[in-house]
């Protein structure tokens, strides 16, 4: 795998407090909750006040209008007071414009690749130069079923812990971990995981193509390019890795994405909290992955 130098923590912080000062950067103010379920500590982050959750509504709204309309690429160019800095040739650092956690950063590939070609080798080295800076969880939505909102390739990370807490899921998964691939008892949602152990960059991407397989998604040839055969959820942390098989983008109207499976959920308002609370969060994910 090819070694990268990724921005520092440093930069990441002096970006973000340019872009907050300049208007560039909106950060969603929400409140956050703990529902407990099978063990585990699910977050669950709603819009904070009448005024937030109608800025919520309106961006969901926009983005419904911006998928009927004629697509402009955010990312190229992307809005350089956004940009941290370059990952290697390939990959550039971004803060993600609208974030309900701080820090949530975008590593995007500078030249347009679709969100739904197959992860190389190149995106997972410039995903561990970023662990290498500071800790944090990467995931990639695999397709809009899996909650990715643009077809431009990027992978996204947020740093450890969410916010002042703990992963939720990373007791499941240390606790049930062995060689190879391994499921999590506790996790009732389709998914298969995998420890990385001391060489994990070195490692990631024959890994990940074997999660895949495991969830079976296979490779597609278009155009020349390997492309997955069926929408997925990806978790990457510096220890281990988790792939989801998606189903549904929204259970019940409450939108789903690979934080979800992190333990980590966003609602905009009471009645999609109430949803949560009435199926339960291991529920509402089984939902998403099996028919």
């Amino acid at each position: 795998m090819t070694l990268m130098n990724a921005p520092s923590w440093q930069d990441i912080v002096a970006q973000t407090e340019r872009a907050l000062a300049c208007g560039a950067l909106h950060s969603l103010d929400t409140v956050t909750s703990v529902i407990e379920d099978s063990g585990v500590r699910f977050l669950v982050r709603q819009a904070a006040n009448l005024a937030r959750k109608e800025e919520a509504s309106k961006l969901a709204a926009k983005s419904a209008a911006d998928a009927a309309s004629a697509w402009r690429d955010p990312f190229s160019p992307c809005e350089e007071s956004l940009r941290v800095g370059d990952i290697g040739a390939r990959h550039f650092l971004l803060l993600n414009k609208f974030n309900v956690l701080a820090h949530h950063l975008l590593i995007v590939t500078t030249v347009f690749e679709p969100q739904d070609s197959l992860m190389d080798e190149d995106d997972f080295a410039a995903l561990f130069a970023c662990l290498d800076r500071f800790d944090g969880l990467g995931f990639y939505n695999g397709g809009t079923i899996a909650g990715s909102s643009q077809p431009h390739k990027h992978l996204q990370i947020v740093p450890l812990p969410l916010d002042g807490h703990a992963l939720p899921i990373e007791p499941c998964i240390e606790s049930a971990r062995t060689e190879g691939m391994f499921r999590a008892p506790q996790l009732a949602f389709a998914h298969v995981a995998a420890w990385l152990g001391d060489e994990a960059s070195t490692n990631a991407h024959a890994t990940y193509l074997q999660l895949l397989n495991a969830i079976g998604i296979e490779s597609v040839d278009v155009a020349g390019v390997a492309h997955q055969s069926a929408p997925y959820n990806l978790l990457v942390t510096r220890r281990w890795m988790l792939a989801v098989p998606r189903r549904v983008s929204h259970v019940e109207g409450v939108a789903v994405n690979a934080l979800g499976f992190a333990g980590s959920l966003f609602v905009r308002d009471d009645a999609q909290r109430l949803v949560v609370e009435r199926l339960g969060p291991m529920k509402l994910l089984a939902n998403a992955t099996t028919s």
